[in-house]
């Protein structure tokens, strides 16, 4: 799928979920890759035991792989949530407790991009009040980012699957970013370009592209509709690639997508293996 600049990534909370977390980075090795990203592992716990984060960052390292992008705690994901930081109360003291967490972990394996997903509407509050407290949220967690050399990530979902999410369009997260960015003045806040979720929501993405390719800090695919890898949908991924190339984009290209009813390890067919390493 075009050039052999591009840097592929492999995230392991949707890719190799039939392995045990630990074994996860080890896979993604033996099928040629040598970065891999995160959700956030442990759903139920946004501090989990030191036993617990080292045997996660020693999987890693012996893996001989690279964590290049690890989520803030996000609630039950996979699940009904999408994020915890804009609800009030239990959940959005639960991001901030995870915030250094995540930070010291991710900086202590060279990582540099920690995904901030802004959680969904709560009935009976008002969405003004949400608002107020993710900008607060997420100019703390701007701040660790900065903190470890790390940019803080906004992503857009996609309005079928997540409805009560407000970020549905590229325009959305993009402004969450600039106000992030004018709280802290720190402008590590960026885009995170998922061209799966922005195609769930009709988007033009040739525009998006060429609108917000400079404010983008990480680029995330899969196929549409399916959420299944590059070949068993109907996006021109590999058009919107180049297109991101021209428009200036050299980062991360992470790998989301569902293996199907087969192995993770031979759902890369579309890739050679000689493009799978990150160069």
């Amino acid at each position: 799928m075009g050039s052999e600049n591009r840097r592929f990534v492999v995230n392991l909370s949707i890719l190799f979920t039939e392995l045990p977390l630990l074994e996860r980075p080890a896979a993604a090795a033996a099928a040629g890759f040598t970065a891999v990203e995160l959700w956030w592992p442990w759903v139920d716990s946004p501090t989990p035991a030191r036993s617990e984060i080292d045997a996660l960052k020693s999987a890693i390292e012996t893996a001989g792989v690279r964590l290049t992008g690890l989520n803030l705690y996000a609630g039950r994901l996979p699940g009904p949530d999408r994020g915890a930081l804009s609800l009030p109360g239990e959940e959005s003291e639960r991001f901030r407790a995870n915030i250094e967490v995540a930070a010291d972990l991710a900086g202590s394996l060279g990582c540099t991009a920690l995904n901030a997903l802004y959680g969904n509407r709560v009935d009976g509050v008002d969405p003004a009040a949400q608002d107020a407290l993710a900008l607060e949220n997420l100019a703390r967690a701007a701040r660790a980012a900065d903190r470890i050399g790390a940019i803080l990530l906004i992503e857009a979902l996609n309005r079928p699957e997540s409805p009560r999410y407000p970020l549905v369009s590229a325009e959305a997260a993009v402004e969450v970013a600039d106000r992030v960015n004018e709280a802290t003045g720190l402008g590590n806040a960026k885009f995170l370009m998922d061209l799966y979720h922005l195609s769930m929501n009709g988007e033009d993405l040739p525009r998006v592209i060429d609108t917000h390719a400079a404010r983008t800090g990480h680029v995330q695919i899969a196929d549409s509709p399916g959420r299944g890898a590059p070949g068993t949908g109907s996006l021109p991924l590999a058009d919107l690639l180049d297109r991101l190339e021209k428009a200036g984009y050299d980062g991360w290209i992470g790998l989301e997508y569902k293996p199907g009813d087969r192995p993770s390890a031979e759902a890369f067919d579309w890739l050679p293996r000689e493009a799978r390493p990150a160069r």
